[in-house]
């Protein structure tokens, strides 16, 4: 205490007017009076002189304390007069001057300030003025740690970004012995996030309309920030018309209104829609497009199946890859189509209820298979290219866009064809008979064998039980070998009618192109078979 705040003091214990004639007595009498001051003890005084980096503080004493300019945060608050509180650290040091700390009175009187008022748990206003390693320290009154993992709800990359800033803070823990406090912002934030949590779900309903802010972005949606309880806005409810990722409409960090779709408040957990904000472009959607019109749209998506036709923003049609053309044969829609080409195509089917529209290209055009089955009566011969040969038959162009099958049923009388392949040739020209003809269903059945007679009936006037025959081997299988007797007219010896050892195979026994001599046993006009023994 200075000798000023030691006098005034005094006079007020006796009550004396400062301008009685008593009090000036006194007055001059103090001034006589030696002033005790003890090291560690916090002074009253006022700056009385500066001097390059140090500062004279008159704290009543025999010489005046000094303090170095750093002591101040602020060097424009040094003033000549102003009043200061300073701790005496030690009355002569070995250059006989009198040393005094400011930070050191602010701290002390701040701890006191602080442990006096505050406990742990208790809420206290500070700036953010330093970094330090491992965290921050705040200025409230003293410096109190922060620890860089207490600074906010998530993680903080950058905590730059908050010095200089004034917070609320909770205080966690006082260290008396040590004089350390230490503050937390995030059990603050938790706190405040759970009362606005509590709140929010009191207040939110179904069907409501609610700002939020983005706090996250995956490929499925984008998680809204209600003000305390997270909501789910979802990929397919941002918009009416098509989006690939959630990122096109929106950013980390932007406000947004949502409306409320559903609320499980046992979990917590809040579906929102963005296109629900406005009205379904569905409704009246058979009124715009009804069935067999002609529109116009732009292809947005391609897939194997097909391609997505926009008709306006949020209607899209689907024109599956069997409409693309009459005749043409279409491996993938790329081959015709690309996004963002503008398509003309005729409504075939609406779904409303489950939003898909089927469309069509080849039906802006005349289908080629109507009347086709006048020109192509059954019964007819016909001239044709094999285009295409299959596990099961050859497929040949009739004209341009109108194929048949042959099935390799109908490919010959007599000889057993495994593989189209082996009888048929890619491009061969060849005469066929029109079985029969599908207008409806594009299909033409042909036929090769049907050129000529069915030779069963005289075969099986001719083959005979016990008829000896000799032939050459066309193939050895497991169950036995197919000998040709005639031309393409095969028989087959079951393995159970060879004479074979028991340890032997067909295959080495018999080869193909061997000649054998065989008795008939069996002929089946209908199954069109000649059964043989070699026993």
């Amino acid at each position: 205490m200075s000798r000023k705040k030691r006098k005034f003091s005094n006079l007020d214990e006796l009550g004396q007017n400062k301008d009685s004639v008593f009090a000036k007595a006194f007055e001059a009498f103090y001034d006589q009076v030696p002033v005790i001051l003890k090291e560690g003890e916090i002074i009253s005084g006022k700056i009385v002189g500066i001097t390059g980096k140090e500062v004279l503080v008159d704290i009543g004493y025999k010489s005046e304390g000094i303090l170095t300019i750093d002591e101040f945060d602020d060097p424009a608050d040094i003033k000549i007069d102003a009043a200061i509180d300073v701790l005496l650290e030690t009355k002569e040091d070995e250059n006989g001057m009198v040393i005094v700390s400011k930070r050191k009175a602010d701290r002390t009187m701040g701890w006191e300030r602080i442990v006096n008022n505050y406990k742990e748990g208790d809420t206290i206003e500070g700036k953010v003025h330093r970094k330090v390693k491992g965290g921050l320290m705040v200025d409230i009154g003293l410096d109190a740690f922060l620890p860089a993992s207490q600074l906010s709800l998530r993680g903080v990359h950058n905590i730059d970004q908050h010095l200089g800033k004034t917070y609320e803070f909770m205080i966690v823990k006082v260290n008396k012995p040590r004089k350390n406090i230490v503050l937390s912002r995030r059990e603050l934030l938790l706190k405040e996030r759970e009362e606005s949590k509590e709140r929010l779900l009191k207040e939110i309903a179904k069907g409501q309309i609610r700002s939020g802010l983005v706090k996250n972005i995956a490929d499925f949606g984008v998680f809204i920030d209600l003000g305390g309880v997270d909501g789910l806005l979802h990929i397919t409810d941002m918009s009416w018309g098509r989006i690939s990722h959630p990122s096109e409409m929106v950013a980390i960090g932007d406000t947004i209104e949502v409306k409320i779709l559903d609320i499980d408040k046992e979990s917590t957990k809040i579906s929102l829609g963005l296109k629900q904000k406005t009205a379904s472009p569905w409704t009246g959607i058979d009124a715009k497009y009804p069935v067999g019109e002609k529109i116009k749209g732009k292809v947005v998506n391609i897939v194997p199946y097909g391609a997505f036709i926009e008709l306006e923003k949020g209607v899209e049609g689907l024109i599956h890859i069997s409409e693309f053309s009459w005749t043409r044969r279409i491996s993938h829609p790329s081959e015709i189509l690309a996004i963002g080409d503008i398509v003309e195509a005729v409504v075939l089917n609406l779904d409303i209820d489950n939003q898909k529209i089927a469309l069509g290209i080849k039906q802006t055009e005349n289908d080629p298979w109507q009347g086709i089955s006048s020109k192509y009566s059954s019964g007819s011969k016909v001239k044709g290219r094999v285009r295409n040969l299959t596990d099961y038959g050859a497929f040949v162009e009739l004209e341009e866009g109108i194929d048949g099958l042959i099935h390799i049923s109908d490919m010959s009388w007599t000889k057993k064809i495994n593989n189209p392949a082996d009888f048929l040739k890619k491009g061969q020209k060849l005469e066929v008979v029109i079985l029969t003809v599908d207008e409806a269903n594009h299909k033409i059945s042909l036929g090769l064998k049907q050129l000529s007679e069915d030779p069963w009936p005289q075969i099986a006037e001719r083959y005979v039980l016990d008829m000896p025959v000799e032939g050459h081997i066309t193939k050895i299988t497991t169950f036995g070998i197919f000998v040709e007797i005639d031309n393409e007219l095969e028989g087959l010896v079951h393995i159970t009618e060879i004479n074979l050892e028991a340890t032997m195979k067909l295959e080495d026994s018999f080869k193909v192109g061997d000649k054998v001599n065989a008795r008939v046993i069996r002929v089946d006009n209908e199954q069109r078979k000649i059964g043989l023994s070699m026993k």
